[in-house]
């Protein structure tokens, strides 16, 4: 067996070494595909070992000098930041609050920004808590080039403040009127030199999106800020539009015909493409037998394509407040593959044995083509299955009964998961509801009832069913984990929700928090109490390795039911025709990129989700200045030295209500224990999950900051300010270019100062 090992450490560490990724590197070393097993464990035992280092994007690294730690940078609103370890170093103590992470002041950051991989080192320097501190020594990868901001001009120059919190600063963009830009225009930019604690950053610009304000702007602005590709480039259009001339529905080969099953779809109302349909029977014991139906996108998305490409690149559909930017073309997302009423559909399905009382005994799968007799949205099935709907009437008896059972075996699912330790938070889910110019309307929290779940489990039982049925073939695969919470966070947990007045039994079990989650739902501290377990639990991810999913409570888990929308639903539907094409010699997929290609697809989904999230928020924002929301009810979520975080309960946005802002009489301080902030003179409590009505203090768009302020009280007989109360809409013009020459001019003065004392 060849020592990659040694080769491995022989090319990243030579002079000269450009970083590469696994598939280049293994060739460089002089391996093959015969040889990829041994080279992948080489790898593995390298980084286990902290020999070698593979950042977010793949690129394999050396470790550099001994005391150098490669993490990631978070900074915060002064200008400082942490640097999160990609491994905790053994020499790094663990403090309380940051356990593991460094210190790093503005000075020593240099230009490192928010989600930069560096390296860095301890200094010799600690905080007032203990903490040790850090300095950046070198920036591995930066996490993005391209910012999104608002233009202005002051003193004959062009400037960008970039949207969010990025940066501090405005960046130079040079002279002005470029690419016929003009001032409160939003832009996209590309940084050439990033901004530090004495220098100014310069960029230039790349894009105009259009006037700040403008219908559409704010979509633009998040779609570029977050790197989401928008248009599909014309050849893959062409290589879609090839695939529709090509589909022969009459042609179903070796598919099984399910064309004259009883098969429906159930769906929100406003769903446009449709990737899962069901059937159920019972056979003469009182079996189960489910087929959960999934559009083949395997058959028309070929492995290595242009549109395989493309949609890996993707990685996932984008669902954005009135807009879906999907992972494959319309032709086939919305067309070909999707399983619409009365058209012959070709699926993968997956047909699952269950027992009476509703335990899975065999799982077989196959190529299929069907026709869905009758589609349903989410709000009709109720009734029907409930018999309390004239509806219902016009529904045949075979669908009726169909969906009578589908309810009967889904709660009896649903049963045995949560006996078995499953885990569900109740969060709220919120919609945004427009008017027909697409300009907001309101929010609603969207519904999951029992006609949600009865999809809900028929898919969960579909994806347990598929990865069990791989990992007893023993093949390699990309499985979708939720690794267990570490017992710091679980614990923590434990003391906010015993601040809250509830008793948590054991930390680490599902079914207490399960318990705990019932208990408090419907009371004022539900959304509290949820959002605080949530944090304290890791992330799901796409991996190869068998971490199990600790939510659902199975050691065998994987993504099969939306291949529309999702890249590794694709993976899965395509080792399921190695299977079937090859019962015995399939192997599964390669280990070579595997775990690559799931931390690549992991990254697209929380792009995807934080796009939405941010959106979301600017969305409802400019709602609220567009309304004058002068006053908000809302729960406080969470409590800080600096003040209390408070959001909404009828418009799900979250502000800060500054520690300054509780009162000036009184001196108020951070109880932790008690998750409060008390005053000290006349003992006013503030507590995580208290009802609170606030006043809008302040609204920056281009932050994405919201600050409350307590209600004033009443003043009879004196006249009110004009505009006591209300949100700040845009500043005058000459307030606003006042503003931006002084941070300009003060950071001009910082280079100025630096360059009197070179």
């Amino acid at each position: 067996m060849p020592d990659f090992e040694k080769k491995i450490l022989d090319y990243v560490n030579r002079t000269g070494y450009t970083p590469v990724r696994e598939k280049a590197l293994l060739k460089k070393v002089g391996g093959s595909k015969s040889s990829s097993p041994e080279f992948e464990q080489a790898m593995a035992s390298l980084r286990s070992r902290k020999e070698i280092l593979i950042s977010d994007s793949g690129l394999i690294r050396p470790v550099k000098k001994e005391g150098w730690i490669a993490g990631t940078i978070k900074k915060t609103n002064s200008g400082a930041g942490y640097l999160i370890p990609h491994h905790k170093p053994d020499d790094i103590a663990h403090d309380q609050r940051h356990a593991g992470d460094l210190y790093i002041s503005e000075r020593d950051l240099g230009d490192a920004q928010t989600g930069d991989e560096v390296y860095a080192t301890a200094i010799n320097r600690q905080r007032s808590g203990g903490q040790i501190c850090g300095r950046v020594v070198e920036i591995i990868e930066r996490a993005s080039t391209t910012f999104v901001g608002t233009y202005f001009e002051t003193q004959g120059e062009g400037y960008v403040h970039v949207d969010g919190k990025i940066f501090n600063s405005p960046i130079h963009v040079g002279d002005p009127g470029a690419k016929g830009v003009r001032s409160e225009d939003k832009v996209v930019i590309d940084i050439l030199h990033f901004p530090s604690k004495n220098y100014l950053g310069q960029g230039v610009i790349a894009k105009v999106l259009g006037p700040h304000g403008k219908a559409g702007v704010d979509l633009l602005s998040i779609i570029y800020e977050f790197g989401i590709p928008l248009d599909f480039p014309e050849e893959v259009l062409a290589e879609a539009r090839e695939q529709a001339s090509l589909f022969d529905e009459t042609k179903l080969g070796n598919r099984r015909d399910l064309t004259r099953e009883t098969i429906v779809t159930i769906d929100p109302a406003d769903a446009r493409d449709f990737d899962d349909a069901i059937s159920l029977t019972r056979d003469e014991k009182g079996h189960w037998l489910l087929g959960v139906h999934i559009a083949d996108v395997a058959h028309f998305v070929k492995e290595g394509s242009l549109l395989d490409r493309e949609a890996k690149h993707r990685g996932t559909s984008v669902y954005l407040p009135g807009r879906v930017i999907p992972m494959l073309p319309e032709i086939i997302s919305n067309g070909l593959a999707s399983l619409q009423e009365g058209q012959v559909r070709f699926t993968k399905s997956a047909f699952i044995e269950f027992t009476p009382e509703g335990i899975p005994v065999h799982t077989e799968f196959a190529n299929t083509a069907i026709k869905v007799q009758q589609r349903f949205a989410y709000e009709q099935v109720l009734p029907i299955v409930q018999e309390r709907d004239e509806e219902g009437k016009h529904v045949s008896a075979e669908v009726r009964e169909l969906l009578k059972n589908m309810y009967q075996l889904a709660m009896m699912l649903r049963g045995r998961r949560f006996s078995a330790g499953a885990l569900e938070l109740h969060l709220a889910e919120v919609k945004l509801t427009f008017d027909d110019k697409h300009r907001v309307t309101g929010a609603v929290e969207r519904e999951h009832d029992e006609s949600h779940q009865i999809i809900e489990e028929f898919m969960l039982a579909a994806n347990i069913s598929i990865a069990e049925a791989f990992h007893d073939r023993g093949l390699r695969f990309l499985r979708r984990v939720h690794p267990s919470p570490e017992m710091p966070r679980q614990l923590a947990f434990a003391e906010f929700a015993n601040a809250l007045g509830f008793t948590l039994n054991k930390v680490q079990s599902r079914k207490d928090l399960q318990k705990l989650v019932n208990e408090v739902h419907g009371t004022p501290v539900e959304q509290a109490i949820n959002y605080a377990l949530l944090r304290s639990l890791k992330q799901a991810e796409y991996t190869d390795e068998e971490l199990g999913h600790y939510a659902l409570a199975v050691d065998h888990y994987c993504h099969f039911t939306s291949p529309i929308r999702r890249y590794p639903d694709l993976t899965v539907h395509r080792m399921i025709d190695e299977i079937l094409e090859r019962p015995d010699k399939g192997k599964g997929q390669s280990p070579q990129g595997l775990r690559q290609l799931g931390h690549e697809l992991s990254l697209r989904e929380r792009r995807a989700e934080s796009a939405e999230r941010e959106l979301t928020k600017v969305k409802l924002l400019t709602w609220m200045i567009d309304n004058n929301i002068r006053t908000l009810e809302t729960m406080i979520t969470g409590v800080e030295t600096f003040g209390m975080f408070c959001r909404g309960t009828d418009v799900p946005v979250e502000g800060l209500l500054h520690i300054s802002r509780l009162g000036k009489h009184d001196y108020f301080h951070q109880e932790v224990p008690k998750f409060s902030i008390v005053g000290e003179r006349t003992g006013q409590e503030y507590r995580v999950g208290d009802l609170l009505t606030v006043e809008v203090e302040k609204i920056d768009l281009d932050r994405r900051e919201l600050d409350f302020r307590l209600p004033r009280p009443k003043q009879y007989g004196k006249t009110k300010k004009k505009g006591s109360g209300a949100p700040e809409k845009r500043a005058p013009a000459g307030a606003a270019k006042s503003k931006k020459k002084e941070s300009v001019r003060k950071a001009k003065s910082k280079k100025t100062r630096k360059k009197k004392r070179k």
